[in-house]
């Protein structure tokens, strides 16, 4: 992105209202409880969706005139599929607050996977990244100290497909228009939970499915005012701001949820958020350093 170009501001508020989305998403998802299997429950969210691909259509239809580009989406709609039914089924039994910080956790292992599948480098700072966000995600499960659940390790799964599903994206995005790529996504995770569904479907209630679409239209409003966001500003400047997102999720768990708050699944995901942030901004500095010395190295 431009410098000159960078909104920073407009970057801060577009990613506050992405957070409070995102969160709201969930508190969505928690208020129709386990009443309809996560499968289920993820379809219909996916499902009643796809009416926002129809502006999509077009890039969709030439991403897809390629086999290779058509099978990195279908890999893709398989881990994000997955990745969402142990989503729906995690934040259905754990405070949203412990949900919002485990999700933290998935840079981590993007930047895992992209040293072992895309040959990047794991520089000293990333190591120290990375091991310090993994104490973070260990304060906040306390494993031996209280009772990891199955919601908690559903998320852990959760973050890692998630990770997956990015790093195929990345891989993608050099073959498709971003339009294809965010539409072909829900597309593949809809085809991906049809069977689940399938498999365990029980009727849902005109409120239900009522629900899931409001989940479906708050999620795709919360990406594009992430993308918003992306465009404004660099992610050195958004990337700290997400971490008002487990602020919003404690304040949302308290007032609707009567889940009160609990200071090490803040000081976790403080701890998660501060080592991806710090990696961020250094990333940042290298790239601009790496940009100014280019046309002296251009001279010599």
């Amino acid at each position: 992105m431009d410098e000159s170009a960078s909104r920073p501001v407009a970057a801060v508020l577009w990613m506050v209202l992405t957070g409070i989305l995102f969160v709201g998403v969930t508190a969505v998802i928690k208020h129709v409880g386990t009443d309809l299997p996560a499968a289920e429950s993820a379809f219909l969210r996916y499902s009643l969706g796809l009416v926002f691909l129809i502006p999509m259509m077009k890039p969709m239809l030439r991403a897809a005139r390629n086999a290779k580009t058509l099978g990195l989406f279908a890999v893709r709609g398989l881990f994000h599929g997955l990745g969402m039914i142990l989503w729906f089924y995690g934040m259905t039994r754990i405070p949203i607050a412990e949900v919002t910080a485990i999700n933290y956790v998935s840079p981590v292992f993007i930047t895992i996977g992209a040293a072992l599948f895309l040959g990047e480098k794991l520089a000293a700072r990333r190591i120290t990244a990375i091991a310090v966000a993994l104490i973070g995600a260990l304060i906040i499960l306390r494993p031996g100290i209280r009772e990891v659940s199955s919601g908690h390790l559903a998320m852990v799964a959760t973050s890692m497909l998630f990770a997956v599903s990015f790093l195929v994206a990345k891989a993608v995005s050099a073959r498709a228009e971003p339009l294809a790529v965010v539409g072909m996504l829900s597309l593949g995770v809809t085809i991906c939970l049809t069977p689940f569904a399938i498999a365990v479907w029980v009727t849902p209630t005109l409120t239900q499915v009522g629900w899931m679409f409001v989940a479906a239209c708050i999620a795709t409003l919360g990406h594009y005012t992430m993308t918003k966001a992306f465009m404004s500003a660099p992610m050195a400047v958004t990337q700290p701001v997400a971490f008002l997102q487990l602020i919003w999720a404690v304040l949302f768990g308290i007032a609707f949820f009567d889940e009160p708050a609990d200071i090490w699944v803040i000081i976790g995901g403080g701890t998660i958020m501060a080592s991806i942030s710090f990696m961020t901004w250094r990333e940042a500095v290298l790239k601009r350093k790496s940009v100014t010395t280019t046309p002296d190295a251009v001279k010599l």
